[in-house]
């Protein structure tokens, strides 16, 4: 609390750098720092910045530089994506970077402005309103503009791999409602070190955090479907080499094989997991022969899909991320990244196109207008990846049915899951090898999020890690570690009956959001009175 109140007497004299500082040492609350208490002391922060504003336009100034420093060091991972590619210049991915954040700290600054306007003179309104801000401005990034959801506030109530911490709430708060409870616990914060609320109050403000750091280990329930789950450790350099196709192809075969029985006894039926790009064969016929030239085997996916039906084996299906083309009149004119599901005679049991596409990475948003700058897709290839219909399950018989959500996609809270069909587990495969260090361990962190709120495991198999298996709790329960080959194998965990997030949606955050509306007006009533 002496920090606070020391960072509350330097604040008046220079309040935009002040937020600029307060948005950088937040985003320390993300993995792979995951320093939580610096999250809090952050947002605590920037609420007293926003109390000290003279003015709506102050507020919004100040919750537009918080943002600038939040999302610049939690999104640093995407300039190193710019090193893997040869059409645009590395650093061209720091100006990348601050463009992308000083778009996002657009939704801070409306969070600021909005809590500014509701309660900038009752402490306690405040608090209300700017959480409920926050959610309703996380809401509308995830999908303004195509949306970019990443690094939710919420993500730092999340424990240790063994624990969910406050992130439990989830299944009845959602991710954006699980924001606004951080954003309130700040909010305590700043209220006890201004001696706002008595014992009570800082009890209250400090009792909850205690929940990030007990240890839970799950009820450790098994299901009974088998499942092997690979990681190639396929560098990113190496990925689209025509020269090491065959030897990356031998190498995920061999993880892959079936092994003798354990002492579980035999196992009947069995998935195969890969990864997104786990795969550079085309597996549909009808393309004009010369699409199939760089293929890994002889430019035949008649035999391309055979080899992953054997290496799926008896009573197996084989999961792999893949490319889909497109054709008008003989020439493709658009791609759609897939994971196509391989029985074991080779034969095609299912498939699902990538919905929320990367934009910049799968496809060129304003093609005619960038492209003449020397502007190019980070994803290699000529053309644009298009979207598949959106969150579907896949009816896979014996081997259930599989929701699934591929790379990035998963990061959109309310819209991984067909609610009309509810999977019994989803399969997020990945290429995280573009990432660095930072992106593997928030992309996990999110995936953890969702298997919360959805009351669904997640199976994680990436090309260069962290590959992970997630039950419904968020604990996860077997990983790989970035930059290591390796396969886990196991029963899928079982899921939890429909949560109250998996029946309402972001309409239950929302809900949250005019919930902490309504406090807000309540507590500046009370304060008038």
């Amino acid at each position: 609390m002496d920090a606070i109140r020391q960072f509350m007497n330097q604040a008046a004299a220079r309040p935009q750098w002040c937020a600029l500082l307060l948005g950088l040492i937040s985003a320390a609350g993300f993995q792979p720092l995951g320093a939580w208490p610096l999250a809090l002391l952050g947002v605590a922060g920037l609420i007293e910045l926003i109390a000290r504003a003279a003015t709506g336009r102050q507020a919004a100034l100040i919750g537009w530089l918080f943002g600038l420093g939040h999302f610049a060091v939690g999104n640093n991972w995407i300039a190193t994506a710019f090193t893997y590619q040869a059409q645009m210049p590395a650093w061209l991915g720091w100006i990348a970077v601050l463009a992308i954040a000083c778009f996002l700290a657009i939704y801070p600054a409306l969070a600021a402005w909005g809590a500014w306007m509701i309660g900038h003179t009752r402490p306690g309104a405040l608090v209300f309103g700017f959480a409920a801000c926050w959610i309703v401005t996380e809401w509308l990034r995830s999908w303004v503009f195509s949306g970019f959801a990443w690094n939710p506030l919420g993500v730092v109530a999340l424990g240790g791999f063994s624990r969910p911490g406050l992130a439990a709430l989830a299944p009845w708060l959602g991710t954006y409602a699980l924001s606004g409870l951080v954003a309130l616990l700040a909010g305590s914060w700043w209220l006890a070190a201004k001696q706002e609320c008595g014992w009570r109050g800082a009890a209250l403000a400090f009792g909850p955090v205690l929940l990030l750091l007990v240890p839970t280990s799950g009820n450790g329930a098994e299901g009974k479907l088998a499942y092997t789950l690979i990681q190639p450790d396929v560098r990113q350099d190496d990925l689209n080499n025509a020269a090491l196709f065959e030897a990356q192809f031998a190498h995920a075969a061999q993880l892959s094989l079936p092994r003798q029985a354990d002492a579980s006894g035999p196992v009947d039926k069995r998935i195969v997991l890969w990864p997104e790009s786990g795969l550079p064969d085309y597996l549909r016929e009808g393309y004009p022969d010369g699409f199939y030239q760089d293929s890994t085997y002889a430019a035949d996916p008649r035999l391309a899909r055979l080899r992953l039906g054997r290496i799926a084996g008896r009573g197996g299906l084989l999961l792999t991320g893949a490319v889909d083309l497109e054709f008008r009149s003989g020439t493709a004119v658009g791609a759609r990244n897939a994971v196509t599901v391989v029985d074991e005679a080779g034969t095609i049991r299912a498939s699902y196109a990538k919905a929320h596409l990367v934009p910049g990475g799968e496809y060129l948003p304003l093609r005619p207008l960038l492209e003449p700058l020397g502007a190019s897709r980070l994803v290699a290839g000529s053309i644009d990846f298009w979207p598949g219909p959106g969150p579907r399950t896949l009816e896979l018989g014996a081997w259930g049915r599989a929701g699934v959500q591929i790379c990035y996609e998963i990061i959109f809270s309310g819209q991984v899951v067909d609610r009309a069909n509810r999977p019994d587990y989803i399969f997020n495969p990945s290429n995280d090898g573009w990432f660095g260090s930072w992106g593997p361990p928030q992309h996990l962190a999110q995936a953890r999020l969702r298997a919360i709120e959805e009351g669904l495991p997640v199976l994680r198999s990436t090309t260069t890690g962290i590959s992970a298996v997630i039950d419904a709790d968020g604990i996860v329960r077997q990983h790989l570690p970035r930059l290591t080959a390796g396969r886990l194998d196991g029963l899928i965990p079982p899921a939890h009956r429909p949560t109250l997030f998996a029946q309402l949606g972001n309409l239950l955050p929302l809900g949250w959001a005019l919930v902490l509306l309504v406090l807000s007006m309540v507590a500046t009533r009370a304060r008038r009175s």
